[in-house]
This record gives structure tokens, C-alpha cells and sequence, in this order.
């Protein structure tokens, strides 16, 4: 919702309308205090220093909507916001001979089971290396979704740190048909996730707008009242109870970015080691240094939010079929199920 959105903001700046926004970068929690100048070296990709201490001259380089010098020191949470004359330049897609995990192929469609870590199509700091320049090297001449400009073939997306099935088009036949079947909302999507926390019933259902956060745009959040934001709504079940934190299945009604992520914070159960929304910390458990290094564990075991997109269901754009698709759980995620269950299991027998 960077993201399932790995899209930053790219409106222009509201204190410099002449100046378009060419990144926004928000400086991780236990930051050591270091010169801007060499904290957006290691951030932008071909930048050197020379340059950003240009741009700070040149009042390009703002920090929390103020100009600041190259030796301003960033902080923690600190948003960073580069400003150029020139409009972002859009995207071209490099061929990179990248493993696809491919479940199913034909004519007109693709099903890809996408390992976490590898971004799902080209943005700001990730111009190599996705889904999507792998996409341009084993398949010519994908069709574009002109409300997904530069990432041929997609009709949908999930996160970095998700993994799980994403459906790609490979005509211009599918890729209508599906975004159409997205817009209507008839896809079957069903996630798996590991959240903090027991829940008093079977199942339930979680509705509120979805918005960006007025304080941090990088993230989002859950407006249950007024316009803002847009209609969300998560149908989720437990699967497997492990007293602390449980494993549910989540079925999206509609598809917000980080809806599940979101709106699981919203009603107290974050998903499990999710660092946007507050799952990287020991929210439920035992005061013992034992529990508390088991939880450290696994958290070193699934270094991302415990989300997986399980199954998905469709019409076939061409034979008008329903057709089904399921993947397993990565190992990461499997690995750190395996360690809860032997945990609860012993917990239990005290």
C-alpha cells in the first residue's frame, strides 16, 4: 500500500510552486544525527555530493517545508523533500534479467509469485531491479494501463515486503478486462497475515475511510468519519490462534493502499513486525527476558510486516472462465509460524 504504494508523493511544493517535487524521503526512527549531504548520498541513486550541496544553495533541498544547508544534520522523522525546476522526468524501463516465479502463463495472462524484498514496478530510488524490468526483459511489447503509466502489464500491486500473487496482462484484451473486474471490485483476493494479539471472535470486518496521514504522507490511516480519505473495507478470519499474536485470513472488498496493514493498526492488532504500523514492538507477551528474546528472534526471522497475498480469483479475460490461483507461504513466513506454534504449544503445557 513505500506504499502497497512504493509511490512517494510527487504533488508540487506548496511553498514554491515554480519547483516540482523530485523526492520525499522520511529519516528512519534511531538516526544518528548526520550531514544531509551525505545521508541523500547513500538515498539517490548517481547523486554526489557536489550536487546536493548545490541544491541546498540553491534552496532545492527542504527539510520539514524549510530550506536548509548542506550541513544541516538530519534527525529521526525528519521529511526530506528535493525540489527541482524541471518536472519528474518519467520513467524508462531497463530490461533486467531478473528470475520471475512464474505459477501460471498463457496467451493473455501472467501469475507471479512475488518474493518480499523485490519492488513491484520503477519509482524514486528504485529505478532497477523490479518486478516490472524483469517483466520488460521475458515478455516483449506488454500493454500499458494508462492509469499505470510505465509499468507495463500491471493491473494491480502489492507491497515491497509483501509477497504473495500478482496477476499480469499481457494484452491489451487482459488488461482491460481486469481493470475492469479491479474497478468492479469482483477479484478474489485473500491475504494471510500474522498480527499482534487474541481475538474474541471467529471473524470480523473492519470498514473506514483510508487516507494519507496529515502528519506523514508516507504513510496512511483510518478516517472512520467525514470525506476524507477513500471507502475501505477488510473482511478478515482467525486461522491459527497462538495466544500472543494470531494468524488470520484477510479478504479485501476493496483494494486501499496498506488497506490490510491499516486497518488492522486501526483496530489493535498490527500485523507482526510491520514498522509502519507499529508491529516491529512487543505489543502482547510476557515481561521475561526469555519471551522478550524469543520475540526478538523472530523478528530477525521475518525481517518485514508478515503479509502474504494467498489466493486469487478471476475471469479468465479470454474464456470468460472463473479460474483460481493459490501460493504457499514464503519461508520466511512459514519459518516464523513454525517457531509460534512450538512456543504456544510449550506455553500450554505449563
Amino acid at each position: 500500500m513505500k506504499t502497497e504504494s512504493d509511490i512517494p508523493d510527487t504533488s508540487e511544493s506548496s511553498e514554491q510552486e515554480e519547483l516540482y517535487e523530485h523526492y520525499r524521503i522520511t529519516v528512519e526512527k534511531g538516526k544518528t544525527p548526520l550531514r544531509i549531504d551525505k545521508y541523500l548520498m547513500s538515498r539517490i541513486e548517481n547523486s554526489s555530493r557536489n550536487r546536493l550541496q548545490n541544491a541546498c544553495d540553491a534552496d532545492c533541498i527542504l527539510v520539514n517545508g524549510k530550506p536548509v544547508r548542506s550541513s544541516y544534520k538530519v534527525k529521526p522523522s525528519d521529511e526530506i523533500v528535493i525540489v527541482l525546476p524541471e518536472p519528474v522526468r518519467e520513467f524508462e524501463v531497463i530490461p533486467q534479467n531478473i528470475p520471475i516465479d512464474i505459477i501460471f502463463e498463457d496467451e493473455d495472462i501472467i501469475i507471479v509469485n512475488k518474493p518480499p524484498g523485490l519492488v513491484v514496478h520503477p519509482a524514486y530510488g528504485h529505478y532497477s531491479g523490479t518486478l516490472v524490468n524483469a517483466l520488460a526483459y521475458h515478455f516483449q511489447n506488454l500493454p500499458q494501463n494508462p492509469t499505470m503509466m510505465h509499468r507495463p502489464g500491471l493491473v494491480h500491486r502489492i507491497d515491497k515486503n509483501t509477497s504473495g500473487l500478482l496477476v499480469i496482462a499481457k494484452t491489451e484484451l487482459a488488461m482491460n478486462a481486469l481493470a475492469k473486474e479491479f474497478f468492479e471490485r469482483t477479484i478474489h483476493r485473500n491475504y494471510l497475515a500474522l498480527v499482534w494479539g487474541d481475538f474474541k471472535t471467529e471473524s470480523g470486518t473492519v470498514t473506514g475511510n483510508i487516507g494519507r496521514n496529515l502528519k506523514d504522507r508516507k504513510v496512511m490511516d483510518v478516517f472512520p468519519d467525514g470525506d476524507y480519505g477513500k471507502h475501505a473495507v477488510t473482511h478478515y478470519e482467525v486461522v491459527e490462534r497462538f495466544g500472543y499474536v494470531t494468524l488470520i485470513k484477510c479478504k479485501l472488498e476493496t483494494g486501499r493502499t496498506h488497506q490490510i496493514r491499516v486497518h488492522m493498526k486501526h483496530i489493535g492488532h498490527p500485523i507482526f513486525n510491520d514498522n509502519e504500523y507499529g508491529g516491529d514492538k512487543i505489543l502482547k507477551g510476557t515481561t521475561f527476558t526469555k519471551y522478550k528474546q524469543f520475540v526478538e528472534n523472530c523478528f530477525e526471522m521475518i525481517p518485514r510486516q508478515a503479509l502474504h497475498a494467498a489466493t486469487i480469483g478471476f475471469i479468465h479475460p479470454r474464456s470468460r472462465k472463473e479460474i483460481f490461483f493459490e501460493s504457499k507461504l514464503a519461508p520466511d513466513f512459514e519459518a516464523v509460524l513454525t517457531k509460534w506454534r512450538k512456543y504456544s504449544t510449550e506455553r500450554n503445557k505449563e
